[in-house]
């Protein structure tokens, strides 16, 4: 359970920060006065704050007076609110200062502060007209983690691949035996000798394999694994009594052929498989899709779908995993009627939510007052834990999911249990006495 957890968290905090990104896109200022400011892992904040020191003396030639006191302004806030770190956080941090226009024209002062949920690895530091997110967006689309083993007659060599940040977690040599005529009468025992040796170095390779891939004999810690190496050696291995078949399941095939071992058959494996890697998130999305779909076909009355009954099975508890469009554009509203003290939640577009006789009474004429109007994804990535469910978010660019989203509506879920909803649209009269004309 708690390896689940961590897993929704990390695409929580992948929503949140695409939702930031896209509120910084938005952002436009005048002058050259919006500073983007990195620090990847290991940086020296008092290093970073002399070189802003020098930036604010550099900025105080600016010839226009309003656009010196402007990057003046946003240098020496990014200063301060560098003061609150004594040194750079383990993921790095990322600072956004600077003066943004609103809709309404107005300017207002923006200053944001930034911990990565997993490490940055660039620096950057910009005074330009608008925020730099190229970073946090590679950080966004590069999620998954994925593993590489790299092996051939010389050695083997394990590392990861995470966005553009690559690691070597471990590489060793080997000698084995060549094939050769001589020997004589001797020659099936130096063949034994040579099979045996072969056995033995798959059995290491196996065995780091599991170590590094699988640490605890839990799960595996990368989303995919990609096998690579010269000669027939990557077959022997996946195709072993001694590779584990947890590994076995997250092997992207086809094996990829690779000209040479070590660091450089890591870089050309990686080459290689850039195309399958950014596929990942689609197969794993296409999987959800499927199993939803599933239920849908089998008519196992566990699903539900659009907002209504989505909502109707959340309060139920009966929703296992929740699944949402990430730019689902529905908007919660919290109502109440000041006369009749009652509250109604509904759940509308933009565009119904300017409907002016929503906001009074039908029969009195009182205005009814709002104490809530947010968007619906920003309240369920708050709230959904609240209902016992799994958030999973998808995106409409793969088929499976733009069908989703066209057809469902981007939102539905998985029940635990049949549901009829078409109980609750039942009308009251429906479960009354029967009427006197039915026995005529």
């Amino acid at each position: 359970m708690p390896e689940e957890k961590a897993e929704v968290d990390v695409a929580l905090e992948q929503w949140k920060l695409k939702r930031l990104i896209k509120h910084l896109d938005a952002s436009t200022g005048n002058g050259t006065s919006m500073i983007s400011l990195i620090l990847k892992p290991g940086d020296s904040v008092d290093r970073i704050n002399s070189m802003l020191v020098a930036e604010e003396g550099t900025a105080s030639c600016i010839k226009s007076r309003v656009n010196r006191q402007s990057v003046c302004s946003a240098i020496t806030s990014t200063r301060q609110k560098l003061k609150s770190y004594n040194r750079c956080p383990p993921n790095g941090l990322v600072i956004y200062c600077g003066e943004v226009t609103t809709p309404d024209g107005k300017q207002k002062k923006l200053t944001l502060d930034i911990e990565p949920y997993k490490p940055i690895h660039t620096s950057m530091y910009l005074c330009d007209s608008r925020f730099h997110t190229e970073d946090l967006l590679a950080l966004v689309s590069s999620d998954d983690k994925f593993g590489f083993i790299i092996m051939d007659g010389n050695g083997s060599l394990y590392g990861t691949v995470e966005g553009n940040h690559r690691e070597i977690i471990h590489k060793f040599g080997v000698e084995l035996p060549k094939k050769h005529g001589r020997g004589g009468q001797s020659a099936l025992r130096f063949a034994r000798l040579r099979l045996e040796k072969r056995h033995n170095y798959l059995r290491k390779v196996a065995e780091l394999a599991t170590q590094f891939f699988v640490p605890g004999g839990q799960k595996p810690n990368v989303s995919g694994l990609i096998v690579a190496g010269s000669a027939e050696f990557k077959q022997d291995l996946t195709r072993s009594d001694l590779w584990d078949p947890r590994l076995d399941a997250i092997v992207i095939k086809p094996l990829l052929d690779v000209a040479y071992g070590g660091e450089n058959g890591f870089n050309q494996a990686i080459e290689l498989s850039s195309e399958t890697m950014a596929n990942v998130r689609f197969v794993q999305e296409k999987k959800l899709i499927s199993k939803y779909l599933d239920e849908v076909n089998q008519d196992t009355g566990k699903f539900c779908f659009g907002i209504k009954d989505t909502v109707q099975g959340l309060d139920m508890g009966a929703v296992e995993t929740l699944i949402c469009w990430e730019e689902l554009d529905l908007l919660r509203l919290q109502l109440r009627n000041p006369h009749t003290k009652t509250e109604e939640v509904v759940y509308l577009t933009p565009e119904a939510a300017k409907n002016p006789k929503l906001y009074r009474c039908q029969e009195t004429g009182v205005e009814i007052e709002v104490l809530a109007n947010e968007p619906f994804v920003e309240w369920i990535v708050l709230n959904y834990s609240n209902f016992g469910a799994k958030l999973e978010f998808i995106t409409d660019k793969s088929q499976e999911g733009n069908q989703f989203c066209k057809g469902f509506g981007g939102i539905g879920g998985i029940m635990r249990y049949m549901v009829s909803f078409e109980i609750f649209d039942e009308p009251d009269q429906a479960q009354g006495a029967d009427s006197d004309e039915d026995f005529i």
